[in-house]
């Protein structure tokens, strides 16, 4: 869950080429050498596509399954981890539209009691401290015992079709201390992104799930986008993930495909593919999913600590060497680490997955993409 935004048929619409696995048109000849370049380097697969104003490129470098050697697919679904965060925040943001909440409430007065412990303290983080990871508040998956139970080799294969509560995973959290005052610094926060879901759930009385489907998934027509409940396979076609299951990036690999999504919840259990993905992004940025003000907060970024690098509402810009500007997420999970960025005017946009979490430089593949390097 870790790393590293209706109608848009006709506005979001380019003149589309599918261009066969391993095709490479000369202005995406970088991109698929850096795709290559990871594979080389560990990945047992990558799946991309790029959509810009001259059509749709997609390719394929490696292997989706690594015991029959079957390559991976350009239609591949796959888990996109954290990008979840961009669904939840911009629901959020609509539900603030429509007068529901207020970014600035605390999150006590949505889920009272339920930010307690070891100094954690609900009255004092605002929601949009939640969405923008300012709020201070320990992030779930580093918790000792979560990780022992979903992230090292025993542990996972042991508990991977646990269903797990929000309040579990919250509870994980509150057992530690927070990471700073909130407002005071920026840290990552899974967490911040359970309470996040747990909050449009209290607000609208609907999982938050079934709020990004009608609100998000439907209008934009991402028919290989969905949020599992508790479901542990992937839909098809879709390739194995492969993981360590462990520190370092030597030992045995393992085929770590399945796994119970409410292990992850609002924090990164989504499932979609390419395609849509850079469907979403292109509509967000453009405005297509939320009003003015709304937009305004989503991109309103705060410091990370990087440069190179500010977050804003579920949300990150990133400046590349060329002086790019991109604004997406990435994702990485179990077996897995997907990445998708346009840029501000939605018409160049890149997704692209690896089905391996040990080796791989995904910031290479986006800058050959839109630096040519």
């Amino acid at each position: 869950m870790a790393a590293t935004a209706v109608t848009v048929a006709a506005t979001l619409a380019v003149p589309a080429f599918a261009a066969p696995a391993g095709h490479v048109g000369h202005r995406h000849s970088a991109t698929k050498e850096a795709m290559d370049a990871a594979v080389r380097d560990g990945v047992p697969g990558v799946t991309a596509q790029a959509k810009d104003a001259h059509g749709v490129w997609r390719a394929t470098s490696g292997v989706g399954d690594l015991r029959t050697g079957k390559p991976r697919s350009t239609e591949d679904h796959y888990r996109v981890a954290s990008i979840t965060k961009t669904f939840v925040a911009t629901v959020m943001l609509q539900l603030e539209a429509d007068g529901e909440l207020s970014l600035d409430d605390t999150v006590e007065k949505w889920l009272p009691g339920v930010v307690r412990g070891h100094g954690h303290d609900g009255r004092k983080v605002t929601l949009r401290q939640l969405l923008n990871h300012t709020s201070g508040i320990f992030n779930v998956t580093k918790d000792k015992t979560y990780v022992e139970r979903y992230s090292t080799k025993d542990g996972f294969f042991k508990h991977r079709y646990d269903t797990l509560t929000p309040d579990d995973l919250v509870g994980y959290a509150m057992k530690n201390e927070p990471d700073f005052t909130p407002g005071t610094s920026w840290n990552y926060s899974n967490t911040n992104y359970v309470l996040a879901g747990m909050v449009i759930e209290k607000v609208t009385g609907h999982w938050y799930g079934d709020e990004i489907d009608a609100r998000i998934i439907k209008p934009l027509g991402l028919g290989a986008t969905s949020v599992p409940r508790t479901d542990p396979t992937m839909p098809r076609p879709s390739s194995r993930a492969y993981g360590k299951l462990a520190q370092t990036a030597t030992g045995p690999t393992y085929d770590v495909t399945e796994w119970n999504p409410t292990i992850a919840y609002g924090g990164g259990n989504m499932i979609s593919d390419s395609a849509d993905l850079s469907r979403f992004y292109a509509a967000l940025v453009r405005g297509r999913l939320l009003p003015e003000k709304q937009q305004k907060e989503l991109t309103a970024t705060v410091d990370t600590g990087d440069p190179k690098r500010r977050y804003g509402l579920g949300l990150t810009d990133v400046e590349l060497s060329c002086g790019v500007h991109v604004w997406g997420h990435g994702g990485d999970t179990k077996g897995t680490l997907t990445v998708a960025v346009t840029t501000a005017d939605g018409r160049h946009s890149l997704a692209f997955n690896f089905n391996g979490d040990w080796s791989g430089d995904s910031d290479a593949v986006i800058e050959a993409e839109f630096c040519g390097k």
